[in-house]
């Protein structure tokens, strides 16, 4: 077991570094498909991806590419949707015992979102043209902005899914920032959310530390080999094929 968690974690992180996918997206159905728990899987990954945004959020303030306005304004709204989707879960698993499969069936239909919305990038992440959103003020945009960081943060919250993907198209489309901007600010607060949301789940004893530190031993050097390798990588094609098997992995949750 060991083992086979190391070589998931050299190949998540060497998927990340190659395309810049969601490492949840890839990480949290295939613990499942190994007959981890739904809760834990879910709870497992958020600390590992705490973890690990930690470091790409350090980066990113070095290279000052962080909006925190803009982070601050999110986590306005995502820190409470998760807190929410925490004591939901509690809730229903308290008086109907269904939580695994409310976790289960809710990660099918996030992974088949994320699949659509990875595909939307690729092909046509490039084409969005400036639109009135773009053009107003961050204050302009403070409820929408806080709607979008509660509706994303309930989700992430559930199923462990979203924190960089869904947040990038939604700042992709209602925010206009230079690429290196866009991607530091949603690490740093995917960063936040990740962390929030694994220290309720590690309140509820849904972590597997043993797994989180056995994943980290493997995705840091596959991480690092995967950036190594991702200039010269045929990215768009490759991000194709893992919207491709995640899509998949969507339909099987909720098959």
């Amino acid at each position: 077991m060991t083992l086979t968690v190391l070589f998931m974690g050299v190949f998540v992180g060497f998927m990340v570094g190659l395309t810049g996918v969601g490492g949840a997206s890839l990480l949290t159905p295939i613990l499942i498909l190994i007959g981890v728990n739904p809760s834990i899987a879910v709870g497992t990954d958020l600390l590992y991806n705490s973890i690990t945004k930690l470091f790409g959020t350090i980066q990113h303030w070095r290279q000052k590419t962080i909006d925190f306005k803009l982070v601050k304004m999110l986590a306005m709204g995502s820190i409470p949707g998760v807190i929410i989707a925490v004591i939901f879960l509690k809730l229903f698993n308290s008086f109907f015992h269904n939580q695994e499969i409310i976790i289960k069936h809710a990660l099918g239909y996030v992974l088949i979102l994320v699949a659509f919305a990875t595909l939307f990038k690729v092909f046509f992440g490039h084409k969005i043209k400036e639109n009135r959103w773009q053009l107003k003020s961050l204050e302009e945009k403070r409820g929408l902005t806080i709607t979008i960081g509660a509706v994303l943060g309930f989700v992430v919250g559930l199923t462990s899914i979203g924190s960089g993907s869904l947040y990038a198209i939604a700042m992709l489309y209602f925010f206009r920032m230079i690429p290196a901007q866009l991607v530091g600010t949603d690490i740093a607060h995917a960063f936040f959310l990740a962390t929030t949301a694994g220290i309720l789940h590690a309140s509820m004893g849904n972590v597997n530390y043993t797994l989180v530190l056995n994943l980290l031993i493997g995705s840091i050097p596959g991480v690092v080999i995967g950036s190594m390798l991702s200039a010269k990588a045929p990215t768009n094609i490759l991000r194709t094929i893992i919207a491709s098997l995640v899509l998949i992995s969507g339909l099987k949750l909720i098959g």
